[in-house]
């Protein structure tokens, strides 16, 4: 709140009777007649105030909006993270399994692979030997 140059000064003299505290330019407390009531008194000069306020209700108004989407748009994130997570473990699993089962094809299988290439590199010297046995006369 903007301070007062003239706040404090004895009897409110300089605000017509009005306490000599004052919230804002423009506003004035001063307690009535035989009451324990405040009232405000707005100067003319400085009514724009209830356009501030509009416009500072309109603000924030928007602000809360902002912060509604940001909050939805955080859960929807959150939410996908969680469904992408959940995914790829499951892929990783399933990457593992696989692994796994191939692991133990080859260690089956390996022994007949390795006796077929032994096989196949002994035909090939058989048929080269002919060959060349063939063609020598």
């Amino acid at each position: 709140m903007a301070s007062n140059p003239h706040r404090g000064v004895a009897g409110g003299s300089l605000y017509g009777g009005a306490a000599p505290y004052r919230s804002r330019d423009g506003l004035s407390t001063r307690n009535a007649t035989g009451s324990e009531e405040i009232q405000l008194r707005i100067d003319p000069m400085h009514s724009d105030l209830d356009e501030e306020i509009t416009g500072l209700h309109g603000q924030v108004r928007q602000l809360k909006n902002i912060a509604q989407e940001i909050g939805s748009e955080a859960k929807f994130q959150r939410d996908f993270l969680d469904e992408l997570q959940v995914t790829l473990m499951r892929a990783q699993a399933g990457v593992k399994n696989n692994i796994r089962k191939l692991n133990m094809s080859i260690i089956r299988s390996g022994n007949n692979h390795i006796m077929h290439v032994v096989l196949f590199a002994l035909l090939c010297f058989f048929i080269l030997y002919m060959w060349s046995k063939m063609f020598k006369r």
